[in-house]
């Protein structure tokens, strides 16, 4: 009796682990998107970078379902189509504002403002699931509010109407990624992360490759650079940053999962200055600071919550009874 509990407490703890792991690395990946994403907006349109490096994306997961020696059974139409709105909402939605609020912006500001996405991600669930909010989260709510406001101020003054503009579609970009969270905690349920993350793809691609029809005419053949950097966004970030995201936040709360990504400000803005060479004002960094303090304090007591929510893995076809 006592044994089996040890043995399940360890497994518990290492799932959770693996989990953790999981975002982090993730995380990782997209910190280093936005550089990467400024650097190749200077040959290539916003839109015409999404359908590329989604269709790469699509075709690596294609080969990945095939060659599966245990594949989880399909979903049927109806979580098909939650899927699929999925894919449209968190990766054609949500890569269009990001791309163009790049473009407008600055892969630094970029950086900083996706960590006031765990605070959107907060009050979606709030309002879908009708969760109560204590006051210390109503007081870190408040203060990530007025880092982000920080931030896009900050972006006004030094950048103009441009950069604020950019600044504005990137946080649209976070109420999108919040909507997407909560999604799909409903839609990816007994699918594995392979299965989940490819049919969101192929919806994302789909929908990049219409919208990219509107920059035809800038169409160019890219160089060298330009194609290893679309590669690294298509394989890194695409399909191993959404992979590891889908199966860490199948494990816990999609607000505990997107919290972890309070990575991505501070390796973000390393990269913008490393491989951008921007310069990051103190009123950045103090705005990033309150963002994360703020997230940090609204997220308290969460843990129990997140162990409540874990989803366990799916068995394969073959292995069912």
């Amino acid at each position: 009796m006592f044994v089996r509990e040890g043995v399940c407490g360890v497994d518990e703890r290492k799932s959770r682990t693996l989990a953790i792991c999981s975002v982090v690395a993730a995380a990782l990946f997209w910190s280093s998107s936005y550089a990467v994403t400024k650097e190749v907006l200077a040959d290539v349109g916003p839109l015409t970078i999404g359908a590329i490096r989604f269709t790469i994306a699509a075709v690596l997961l294609a080969v990945m379902v095939r060659l599966r020696r245990n594949p989880v059974a399909r979903p049927d139409a109806r979580q098909r189509r939650m899927i699929y709105l999925s894919g449209l909402l968190g990766i054609t939605v949500y890569f269009v504002l990001e791309n163009i609020g790049v473009e407008l912006s600055t892969a630094s500001d970029a950086s900083l403002i996706v960590a006031s996405y765990p605070l959107m991600t907060m009050l979606m669930e709030l309002v879908v699931f009708r969760s109560r909010m204590p006051l210390i989260r109503v007081g870190g709510v408040l203060l990530a509010t007025a880092g982000a406001f920080l931030v896009v101020r900050n972006g006004a003054e030094v950048g103009g109407a441009a950069r604020w503009f950019g600044d504005v579609l990137l946080l649209l970009g976070g109420l999108v990624w919040g909507g997407y969270n909560v999604l799909v905690k409903q839609a990816g349920r007994g699918q594995d992360a392979v299965n989940l993350t490819f049919y969101q793809t192929v919806a994302g691609a789909a929908g990049f490759l219409l919208a990219s029809l509107l920059e035809v005419g800038d169409w160019k053949m890219p160089d060298a650079t330009t194609s290893v950097l679309l590669g690294y966004l298509a394989v890194a970030c695409s399909v191993g940053g959404f992979l590891l995201y889908n199966y860490g936040l199948r494990r816990m709360t999609s607000s505990v999962a997107v919290n972890i990504l309070n990575l991505v400000p501070v390796f973000g803005v390393l990269g913008a200055v490393v491989i951008n060479g921007e310069t990051v004002r103190l009123a950045q960094v103090f705005g990033g600071v309150i963002i994360i303090a703020g997230v940090a304090l609204g997220l308290v007591e969460r843990r129990t919550v997140a162990e409540k929510a874990a989803v366990p893995e799916p068995t394969p076809v073959g292995e069912r009874a």
